[in-house]
């Protein structure tokens, strides 16, 4: 074989085989990168805002504990078994 005949034959190899790849995802419009749609950022708005409010539940929580109530008779597993006593009525002032 004569050296322009290899050089002739790897141009088409080199041809031939880049019409055959897939499109690269890639080269694709930069608006469709993931970080440019606007549902994602949404949706991790709507998560973080979610997240702090969980933490916030739970610091009022621990900062504003409910006092106990007192109970009547025992209890099953910090569960009591009677109901309190009800509180007097207010007195009326006619």
């Amino acid at each position: 074989m004569s050296a322009r005949s290899v050089a002739d034959f790897a141009a088409e190899r080199a041809h031939s085989s880049s019409s055959k790849r897939a499109p690269d995802r890639r080269a694709a419009t930069p608006s469709e990168a993931w970080y440019r749609q606007p549902v994602l950022w949404l949706g991790l708005a709507i998560f973080a805002a979610s997240l702090a409010g969980c933490v916030w539940m739970i610091v009022l929580g621990a900062r504003h504990a409910d006092t106990p109530l007192p109970t009547a008779g025992g209890e099953i597993m910090k569960v009591p078994l009677a109901r309190p006593p009800l509180p007097a009525p207010p007195a009326s002032t006619r």
